[in-house]
């Protein structure tokens, strides 16, 4: 009789501390979604456009141009709406300066425009350019970085004569950033024209403004300055030293996902001088 009610009571205690222990696992792993999402979906100052851009993949080699206008078209059109800066110079800034979104800089940091800290009072990451260990902005999100960048032409004074020229003057702007000192390279407004007409940029402009879509064909002042068919022998690193680029350039320009080349292959060649 004893041996009974002791297994009865043993069997009761070890039942409530079964129903205990489940219970408590349940409201954490819920507390801890709710606090994830809530953190990870509030992003203060941009509006939410359909969720967050993509990253690129695993491989940053699978990830190309095309894909970069996919994910970032909308947030280049919805700054366009709101600081008057065109999609399509946005769009052609972010691709250049962030290597289509594979470089170094821009997966370290979001900084998709390579925008140095200045007066910056948030984080930081240290990465060589004009000089070594130069100070650049960090983001959290992409867009913070595309807002930062139409912060930074609308803020400064020395930006100010392109808001005063037509909305979708892509040429202008792309002259007019050289000229206010965005860039040093003399190069730097064909580099963006380029891909402008390359790949399209310009219908982004089209779309925000309600406008018929053009259809433009760049045609460089130097035709062969931008263009090399590949000839016997050749390799990508022999062919950037020579025209005074790199071969990330090559890569990025050209949608190479790596470093093979054949005889008769068209190039398209920027170079910085």
């Amino acid at each position: 009789m004893r041996f009974n009610r002791f297994f009865i009571l043993f069997f009761c205690a070890l039942f409530a501390v079964s129903c205990g222990s489940k219970k408590k696992v349940i409201t954490t792993k819920k507390e801890g979604v709710i606090t994830k999402s809530s953190e990870n979906n509030r992003i203060e100052g941009v509006k939410p456009l359909g969720g967050t851009p993509k990253l690129p993949p695993v491989n940053p080699r699978l990830y190309t141009v095309e894909d970069y206008i996919r994910d970032f078209a909308a947030v280049a059109m919805e700054e366009m709406r709101l600081y008057n800066i065109p999609a399509s110079i946005t769009l052609a800034q972010g691709i250049l300066e962030s290597g289509g979104g594979k470089g170094d800089l821009t997966m370290r940091s979001n900084n998709h425009f390579g925008i140095k800290c200045h007066d910056w009072k948030g984080a930081q990451v240290y990465h060589d350019d004009d000089a070594r260990g130069e100070c650049f902005r960090k983001y959290k999100d992409a867009r913070y970085s595309y807002r930062d960048h139409s912060l930074f032409l609308t803020e400064r004074k020395r930006y100010a004569a392109l808001f005063d020229l037509d909305k979708d003057d892509y040429k202008g702007w792309a002259r007019g950033l050289r000229k206010a000192g965005y860039a040093t390279d003399r190069k730097y407004p064909d580099k963006l024209i380029s891909l402008i007409e390359r790949y399209k940029l310009y219908k982004f402009d089209a779309d925000v403004l309600k406008r018929p879509s053009p259809s433009y064909t760049y045609t460089p002042e130097e035709p062969e300055s931008v263009t090399y068919r590949v000839k016997k022998g050749d390799t990508l690193y022999a062919i950037a030293k020579k025209h005074n680029t790199t071969v990330e350039d090559l890569q990025r320009f050209n949608n190479l996902r790596d470093t093979n080349i054949k005889v008769g292959q068209k190039l398209v060649i920027i170079s910085p001088e």
